[in-house]
């Protein structure tokens, strides 16, 4: 695979599209995290409830010029919204980069992932209609001719999912409680529906990997670590399989 001028254009175009698209991503989650609309009602400060201008509204750079604050009222807008941004941005980018015209099918994998992941860390929360549309986007790029084959995909869809199922299903019969969201399985069967079954055991152990280096980090911090702390299983998924998908695109003929 070789990079030029073409690649460096292509990352542009999806960084700036990620630019728009993670704004829309911080709204609709945090919208769904207050149980409101993100289809309807214009954008306004939490503090002093005044709508938001257009110039307030562009991503990224409105925060950086306003440092973060409501122009009228100086609160602190939440920090979810330039994170996501500039995690959309990357995604983006890096999907242009490596795949150029074609990159929208791995931003959009990403995108997809970062919402999933944004909802799980904030609220340990996977929503069915986003691992909905994450799984039929995954058919639906696989029926178009992208790489991996559809049939990989399915198999992929069906492992990943009744993998987890099964640990899930193991772990309620052993310890007689709930150890596993019901929507990790599902994740894990749309993200086999994008990568197909052979990536699978790389996310899983990324996943794992990701967990255990968190965990460590914590320790060494000095925070104390129970056994049964909720662990956002769907984030750790998340993380894991969009550099999956960016190592299965380099390494592709």
């Amino acid at each position: 695979m070789t990079f030029g001028a073409a690649s460096g254009l292509w990352a542009c175009i999806y960084g700036v599209a990620g630019a728009i698209i993670g704004s829309f991503i911080a709204a609709l989650v945090l919208r769904w995290l207050d149980d409101r609309s993100v289809l309807s009602g214009r954008s306004a400060c939490d503090g002093c409830g005044k709508t938001l201008r257009a110039w307030e509204l562009i991503p990224i750079v409105s925060a950086v010029i306003l440092r973060g604050r409501c122009a009228r009222c100086g609160q602190r807008i939440d920090p979810v919204h330039i994170r996501v941004e500039l995690l959309a941005v990357l995604v983006g980018a890096v999907a242009g980069w490596l795949a150029g015209p074609d990159g929208w099918t791995g931003a959009m994998f990403g995108w997809s992932l970062l919402a999933l992941a944004s909802l799980d860390a904030l609220a340990l929360w996977l929503p069915d209609r986003l691992t909905a549309w994450l799984a039929g986007t995954g058919l639906v790029t696989g029926a178009l001719g992208f790489a991996p084959l559809l049939g990989d995909r399915i198999v992929g869809g069906l492992a990943g999912f009744g993998a987890l199922w099964a640990v899930a299903a193991g772990y309620r019969r052993w310890r007689g409680r709930e150890g596993m969201g019901g929507g990790d399985p599902k994740l894990l069967g749309a993200i086999g529906l994008w990568l197909g079954w052979r990536m699978l055991p790389a996310v899983l152990l990324a996943a794992c990997l990701i967990g255990l280096g968190h965990v460590l980090v914590r320790r060494m911090l000095g925070a104390r670590i129970a056994g049964d702390d909720m662990v956002p299983l769907g984030l750790l998924l998340a993380v894991a399989a969009y550099p999956c998908w960016l190592l299965m695109i380099a390494s592709a003929p």
